[in-house]
């Protein structure tokens, strides 16, 4: 193949590495365009494994992007949250992120790790790279990646222990707390959320939305009821169902404008989180479900 197809038939697991270490849309396609020009750069006769060579532009380019954006991240106004990823079959960017690892709650977890921790991770534990792969990808000796995969593993499990449900379990709950909320129903929209439920608004400072996390099933019940009414005071309201990060989603409208998405994460039959995303540059390649 030609540089040009070689990058091609890569580019879905390319876009998904970026996209897990980064957790942006955007950020990551800027990163694969970066990539590319220096992929055509290189004599392709003189690289043996294809693959592995794309993943390492690709995962030094997203680890000086990341470091590049910590500051903004530091200062950023509100809640910061992952840009909605659709599921692959839904149209939108291609990639191959499915289950656990490309949930909105992983993606915060991946936040605490250090930039070069979140690339070994990620090479390591979602994409199954061999230490030498990222060992040279990210510029340390295969010991040094295997220590850092190892902290990298117990930070994430320490943070992150339980498993979200089936992707069935988690429609049937999303769906019984979509019209209970269509429906004002505070006491049956308790009813399907964990004592510990939290939810985050992200506006970036752009739009108004919950700058703290709001945390219980009395306080999270209520908000939800009314953020609807209010918006159905200030125009047609659109409700469009969808996958996003591997979780249930709602894509909200206003007037026929895209206002927000909404990821539900469901443990067991409870809603342990509601991830609002109303941020418009974090929407800019959010499709409107038909």
């Amino acid at each position: 193949m030609t540089g040009a197809d070689e990058f091609a038939a890569n580019r879905r697991l390319l876009f998904s590495i970026a996209y897990e270490i980064l957790g942006s849309v955007v950020d990551a396609e800027d990163v694969l365009q970066d990539s590319y020009l220096r992929w055509r750069e290189v004599d392709h006769t003189t690289v043996e494994h294809p693959r592995a060579y794309l993943a390492t532009i690709v995962t030094r380019q997203a680890i000086g992007v990341l470091r590049a954006s910590a500051r903004k991240r530091e200062e950023y106004i509100g809640p910061w949250l992952p840009e909605p990823l659709a599921a692959s079959s839904e149209g939108g960017v291609e990639h191959v992120l499915t289950g656990e690892a490309v949930t909105t709650a992983m993606l915060l977890v991946l936040e605490t790790l250090t930039p070069v921790q979140r690339a070994v991770f990620v090479l390591r534990e979602v994409f199954a790279f061999g230490y030498a792969e990222i060992a040279a990808a990210v510029g340390k000796s295969e010991a040094a990646v295997r220590q850092l995969n190892q902290r990298a593993r117990e930070r994430v499990h320490e943070k992150r222990h339980t498993a979200v449900a089936t992707p069935e379990q988690a429609r049937s709950v999303t769906e019984r707390f979509l019209v209970a909320a269509a429906g004002g129903d505070v006491q049956a929209l308790m009813d399907v959320l964990s004592p510990d439920v939290v939810y985050l608004g992200d506006g970036g400072g752009l739009v108004n939305t919950t700058r703290r996390p709001v945390v219980g099933p009395d306080r999270v019940a209520r908000l939800v009821v009314g953020l609807l009414r209010k918006g159905s005071g200030m125009g047609e309201v659109g409700i469009h169902f969808g996958v996003y990060n591997s979780m249930p989603a709602v894509v909200a409208t206003l007037d026929g404008a895209l206002d927000n998405v909404t990821a539900i994460e469901v443990t067991g039959d409870r809603i342990t989180a509601v991830y609002c995303v109303r941020n418009p540059e974090k929407l800019a390649t959010v499709r409107i479900p038909g």
